[in-house]
C-alpha cells in the first residue's frame, strides 16, 4: 500500500511538473510572438541560423550538467522552434514594396494560393489571373511588377503564349519543377527581367523556414534581387544553379523518385496482403517508407504524371540503368553469390560514405519519432 502511495504521490509531481512545462511554453510562445512582431516592422529574417546554432549548442551543455540527455533537449527545442515559426508567419516584412502589384497566373491553384496568402501576410498588392479572369487578363495584368507563373508543366508554354504585353520593368518567373523550357518560353514572351524558380515543397508545408527555392537565372538579375530578398526573409534557403543542371538533378531526385514510388505503390496494390496487415508488423522505417508511398498516392495524380512525363525523354537511359541493375541484382541473388552482393554493396556504399554519419544521426531520429508517433490498437 505504501508502494502504491508513493507512486501516486511520484505521478502526482510528474503532473505538476508538466503543468508547469505547458505554463513556461505558453510564456516562450508570447516571446516568439513578439519577435516576430520586431522582425516584421525590422525587416530581418524569419530564420536566424547563427542563432538558433548557438542556443542548441548552448542548451546541449546545459543539459549535460544538470545529467538530461542533450539529444532530448535538442529535440525539444527544434519541435518549439517549428511552432514559433509557425506562429510568426501571420505578420511578414516586405523586402522589395516596388514589387506591388503582383499577379499570379494560376492562382487558384495549391501552389498558386500558398504564394499568394504569404505575398499578401508581407503587405503585397496580390491580384489572381487563371481561368475564370481570363476576359480580364489587361486590367489585371496593367501596372503589374511581378507576374508569377503557377501552372501544371505542360500548360505552362500555351500560357505564357497567351499573356498579354507586360510592363519592361516587370518581373516574370514561374515556379515550375522543370526550368529550361519554362525559362525558353518566359524570355520569349518579355524582353524585360525573367527568373526560374523552383519551389522544392509542397503546398502543405506549415511554414517556409528552411524550405530550398531553386533559382535559375534568366535575364537582368538586378531586378529581380528584391524577389529572392523577399523569399530570404520568409526564411528560405535559395539555391543557384543553371537550368539546364537543374533539370538534370531533378530526373534523379523527383522524376526517378516518383517513378520508382508509383511503382512500388502498384506492386503493393496488387498484392494480398491489406495495407493495414503491413503496417501492424512492420519496423518504424518501414512505416517511414509506406508515409511517403503513401504520401505520393494522397496527391494529385495530374501533377506526378506530369512530372514523370514531362522529362521522359531525357530519362530513359536513367531508367535503361535503373532495370539493369535492378536484374543484374537479381541475378546475383538466383545465383547465391554472396561475394558478389558484398563487392555491389561496397561500391555503393562509397557513394554515401561522406554522409553516412549525418544519414545515420538524422534517419535515426526521424526512426524515433515514427515510432513515437505509432498508434496502437
Amino acid at each position: 500500500m505504501a508502494s502504491e502511495m508513493n507512486l501516486d504521490t511520484l505521478r502526482n509531481g510528474i503532473d505538476e511538473c508538466d503543468t508547469e512545462l505547458v505554463a513556461l511554453l505558453a510564456r516562450r510562445r508570447a516571446l516568439t510572438e513578439q519577435i516576430g512582431v520586431v522582425k516584421q516592422k525590422s525587416g530581418a529574417p524569419l530564420h536566424a541560423p547563427t542563432r538558433e546554432a548557438e542556443l542548441i549548442a548552448a542548451r546541449r551543455e546545459q543539459a549535460k550538467s544538470s545529467g538530461v540527455n542533450p539529444d532530448l533537449i535538442e529535440d525539444i527545442l527544434r519541435r518549439m522552434m517549428r511552432e514559433a515559426y509557425e506562429n510568426q508567419q501571420s505578420l511578414l516584412a516586405c523586402a522589395a514594396p516596388e514589387l506591388s502589384p503582383i499577379v499570379i497566373v494560376g492562382g487558384e491553384g495549391a501552389m498558386g494560393q500558398l504564394f499568394a496568402k504569404q505575398f499578401r501576410r508581407s503587405g503585397y498588392e496580390v491580384r489572381i489571373l487563371d481561368k475564370p479572369q481570363y476576359a480580364e487578363a489587361d486590367v489585371i495584368l496593367s501596372g503589374a511588377k511581378l507576374v508569377l507563373v503557377s501552372v501544371p508543366i505542360n500548360a505552362i508554354d500555351d500560357v505564357v503564349a497567351k499573356l498579354p504585353a507586360l510592363p519592361d520593368d516587370c518581373v516574370l518567373a514561374d515556379i515550375t519543377s522543370v526550368k529550361q523550357g519554362p525559362l525558353k518560353s518566359l524570355m520569349q514572351k518579355h524582353n524585360g527581367p525573367v527568373v526560374g524558380l523552383h519551389p522544392m515543397f509542397g503546398p502543405d508545408i506549415s511554414h517556409w523556414v528552411k524550405q530550398t527555392v531553386v533559382v535559375c537565372d534568366g535575364r537582368q538579375a538586378g531586378n529581380y534581387q528584391g524577389l529572392l530578398e523577399q523569399l530570404s526573409i520568409w526564411g528560405c534557403q535559395l539555391v543557384n544553379i543553371d537550368a539546364k543542371k537543374h533539370d538534370q538533378a531533378m530526373q534523379i531526385i523527383q522524376v526517378m523518385r516518383h517513378l520508382t514510388t508509383f511503382v512500388y505503390g502498384q506492386f503493393l496494390a496488387k498484392q494480398s496482403h491489406t495495407l493495414k496487415e503491413l503496417r501492424s508488423c512492420s519496423s518504424p522505417i518501414y512505416q517511414l517508407e509506406l508515409m511517403m508511398v503513401g504520401r505520393l498516392f494522397a496527391q494529385s495524380p495530374e501533377l506526378y504524371s506530369d512530372i514523370m512525363l514531362a522529362q521522359y525523354n531525357d530519362v530513359e537511359g536513367l531508367i535503361a540503368s535503373y532495370q539493369d541493375t535492378f536484374s543484374s541484382t537479381l541475378e546475383l541473388l538466383k545465383a547465391g553469390d554472396k561475394e558478389a552482393l558484398i563487392d555491389a554493396f561496397a561500391q555503393a556504399k562509397q557513394y554515401f560514405s561522406c554522409s553516412v554519419g549525418q544519414f545515420l544521426s538524422q534517419s535515426r531520429g526521424l526512426l524515433n519519432k515514427a515510432n513515437d508517433a505509432k498508434v496502437l490498437d
